[in-house]
Parts: C-alpha cells; sequence; structure tokens
C-alpha cells in the first residue's frame, strides 16, 4: 500500500474510532476546534445606581422586612414594586427602563477547546481568565463535573427570564456544596445558549464561605461565545494549561 494511502487510510480509522462527544456539548462545541469567547460583565447603564442607592437605604431601615419580602420574589429579576423599597412609582417604571438597557460588556477576550481527556472525560480548556474552567472534568457516565472540590451534581435545567441579569437563555446546570465545621464551599456551572441568538454561555461560580458566613473567596465568570463557524478561532489555538 502507498505511503499516502496508508496515512489517509490511519487518519479515517482514528476519526472514527474518536468518542462522540457529551450531548450536553452539542451544537456549542466541536472536540479540538478552538472556539473564541469573551468574559464579560452584563451590566445597565449608570444612571440606575440612584435608584439601587434608594432600595439599599430602604433595605437597611427594615432589613427583616426585606430579607421576607426579597424570599418571596422570583429570583435574578427586579423585585416587584413595593413602597418600602424607597422607590415612588414613577422612579420604579425609570428603574425598569434602565434596567432593560443592560447589555454585554466584554472585558476579556479568551479561547476554549473541548477536549477528551483520560478516562473518557471531557474537559474545557480555556485561556486566560477562563483558564479555571481547565480544573473541571465531564463524566458522561454519571452525568457530572469533577473539581478539585468534589463532585458536581446535574441540577434543573434553567430557563431564565428575559428581566433576569443575563436576560433570557436556558442552559444545563450542575452544583457541588459542601459544609464542615469550618465553613461552606459551594461551586456551580452552567452552559447554554441565549434564546432567539446566536451565541453560547458559560457561567461559573465558587464560593468559600466561614461558617459565620463571612466571604472568603468568590469567583464568578461569564463566557459568551459565537456559534458554529462564526466562533471558530481560524489561526492559533488556546494555550495548553
Amino acid at each position: 500500500m502507498k505511503p499516502l494511502l496508508l496515512l489517509a487510510t490511519a487518519l479515517l480509522a482514528a476519526k472514527l474510532s474518536a468518542a462522540e462527544p457529551p450531548k450536553i456539548f452539542s451544537g456549542l462545541f466541536s472536540p479540538d476546534i478552538p472556539v473564541k469567547g469573551q468574559i464579560g460583565m452584563v451590566l445597565p447603564p449608570s444612571e440606575i445606581d440612584k435608584y439601587v442607592a434608594k432600595v439599599e437605604s430602604a433595605a437597611r431601615k427594615d432589613p427583616q422586612w426585606f430579607k421576607e419580602f426579597s424570599a418571596k420574589a422570583k429570583p435574578g429579576v427586579p423585585l416587584p414594586y413595593h413602597e418600602n423599597l424607597g422607590l415612588t412609582k414613577e422612579e420604579y417604571e425609570t428603574y425598569l427602563e434602565l434596567w432593560n438597557k443592560r447589555e454585554f460588556r466584554p472585558i476579556e477576550e479568551v479561547g476554549v477547546i473541548l477536549r477528551q481527556t483520560t478516562n473518557n472525560t471531557w474537559s474545557l480548556t480555556a485561556t486566560g481568565g477562563a483558564s479555571m474552567l481547565t480544573t473541571l472534568r465531564y463524566e458522561p457516565k454519571d452525568d457530572t463535573f469533577r473539581s478539585p472540590n468534589g463532585t458536581l451534581k446535574r441540577i434543573d435545567d434553567i430557563d431564565a427570564d428575559a428581566n433576569s441579569i443575563l436576560g433570557a437563555w436556558t442552559g444545563k446546570e450542575w452544583k457541588f456544596e459542601e459544609e464542615t465545621g469550618l465553613g461552606k464551599t459551594k461551586e456551580n456551572i452552567a452552559i447554554g445558549t441565549f434564546k432567539g441568538d446566536q451565541f453560547g454561555l458559560i457561567v461559573y461560580r465558587m464560593q468559600e464561605l466561614t461558617s459565620e458566613g463571612t466571604r472568603l473567596l468568590d469567583k464568578s465568570l461569564v463566557v459568551r461565545f459565537a456559534l458554529g463557524k462564526a466562533g471558530h478561532v481560524k489561526t492559533g489555538s488556546p494555550a495548553k494549561n
């Protein structure tokens, strides 16, 4: 058999024997294809700050009421109107108008690549500020992520409201939580897509709290990336970590 034909046959065999990526990455990442992403924050116009300050002031005056009122509200979206929030109805309407003008503001360009690792696990190798994702390993057999802290187990899927901080998006989420006499550790990762948009999303957060509730560590990360060929890196690839 000719050398070129041997090479082509070997490459084809390698391709056919390669494991299919888990369904959770379907439509988001293809194995070994670098994707360009952006770390960013979703923020409303700065004019909203004065209204937020009024609500915070009202909350300090009656913390018990505010705690109970917030607990009854839908998480992640603006609180419904109440006169105890310290805003007039007109101010509240202006607050909502400003909230609806929030935008994703990029902070850093990063690269992300899906790779198969040992024992049929998968990782999202990432560069720059997103490199913390590289410590996670996805295990298809039990639908979990494993990190240095422990096992992140699948929880309810996400179907975020259009008024939530990130806007309307759907995704899958995994969570680790451990509490000892010294404190509590929480770790979450969610992967999904914006509704009616061409962008995918990775949301990651890790917190460490003392037994009294004081934050020792609070790392959060939002990575937005274009889907399909629009997000593929044409030259180079994310650095290996």
